[in-house]
């Protein structure tokens, strides 16, 4: 038998895999499959962040346009108050700085979802003038 008729042979009698070449092809499909997991989960986490510091802005700028609309003067500091949006309570809290100019105050509004003020979502600010007389 010529090295030829060998080599053609073993060719013949060789049809499947090796069991360490399906091995090695489990691992990189495992490997790929985890890492295509954790990049869903990741973007899942962050959709849901997202949503969260989008629904506590909505609330703070709601606070805002209700504090414009009111007269009295100057506005409250440390004032919180609480506010249904999206199925969810959300709680805001209110502090208002002094700023360079006597009838403009500086307001933040802190948005979260802890009823202790322990942790915010989103602050947001803006300047409130003194209402003038007509």
């Amino acid at each position: 038998m010529s090295m030829h008729q060998h080599a053609s042979s073993l060719k013949d009698k060789q049809k499947g895999l090796t069991l360490l070449e399906v091995m090695v092809a489990l691992l990189i499909f495992a490997l790929t499959g985890t890492a295509i997991l954790k990049a869903a989960g990741d973007h899942l986490s962050s959709v849901g962040q997202i949503e969260s510091v989008t629904f506590a802005n909505w609330v703070a700028s709601n606070r805002l346009n209700q504090l414009q609309l009111e007269t009295t003067w100057p506005p409250k500091n440390n004032l919180k108050g609480s506010m249904e949006m999206a199925d969810r309570t959300w709680f805001w809290q209110q502090k208002v700085t002094k700023t360079n100019d006597g009838d403009l105050r500086a307001v933040t509004i802190s948005v979260g979802e802890d009823k202790n003020y322990v942790s915010t979502v989103t602050s947001v600010t803006t300047f409130v003038a003194k209402p003038t007389k007509s």
